[in-house]
């Protein structure tokens, strides 16, 4: 871990590639100044079912059209999208090796209201982190900066849905539930390698 300070934006159970990049700084800027980003892991993230790659979604309040700050973006709950989550969070990670000991903990953050995506984001980052050992220091940014220079290294949508496996050499590898039957599929959310994984999770970010 080094001591440079990243940017980058705020992931729906974010990929595993953004953990990564987390863990190689000690310090880390949310941007919360952008325009909210569609089509983009600020509300939505890849699962492994057993039939393959799953979409989640966050529903937004007035739509994904809507033009706000990303601090500003609240959920929509028209829809009963968590029990959704939830339930194909089960279906997807029950056989793995460690879902029993996370998934109490899951269904909590799953199952509270937060009326902002940005809390609900940051709560699922620091559960994340807690469980990885990696001792981050996050905070916001206070505007928006188009291009930042050294030393801040700027990673805001360096992972997006439609390029999120884009440069395989570096991919983290490991055993997934479904591998057998699916192959391995490349820098899905967090959650595919921490249920997989369990403590040791973190030793493979710095592979």
């Amino acid at each position: 871990m080094n001591q440079c300070k990243m940017i980058i934006e705020s992931q729906y159970f974010g990929c595993i590639n953004f953990y990564a990049a987390l863990a190689q700084n000690k310090q880390c800027i949310i941007e919360q100044h952008e325009y909210f980003l569609k089509m983009s892991f600020r509300n939505r993230c890849i699962v492994v079912g057993s039939n393959g790659l799953i979409n989640l979604t966050v529903p937004i309040d007035g739509g994904r059209n809507n033009k706000q700050l990303m601090k500003d973006v609240k959920i929509s709950y028209a829809d009963n999208w968590q029990l959704q989550h939830w339930k194909t969070m089960v279906s997807s990670y029950a056989k793995a090796p460690f879902f029993e000991y996370y998934q109490l903990e899951l269904e909590t953050i799953l199952k509270r209201k937060h009326q902002f995506l940005l809390d609900l984001n940051m709560e699922i980052l620091f559960w994340s982190l807690s469980i990885l050992k990696l001792k981050i220091n996050v905070n916001f940014s206070d505007n928006y900066i188009t291009q930042y220079a050294n030393p801040i290294i700027d990673n805001r949508n360096k992972w997006l849905p439609k390029n999120y496996t884009d440069n395989a050499n570096e991919f983290i590898k490991y055993g997934q539930v479904f591998e057998e039957r699916l192959g391995f599929k490349k820098n899905v959310s967090i959650v595919d390698l921490i249920f997989s994984e369990g403590v040791n999770a973190v030793n493979k970010l710095f592979s």
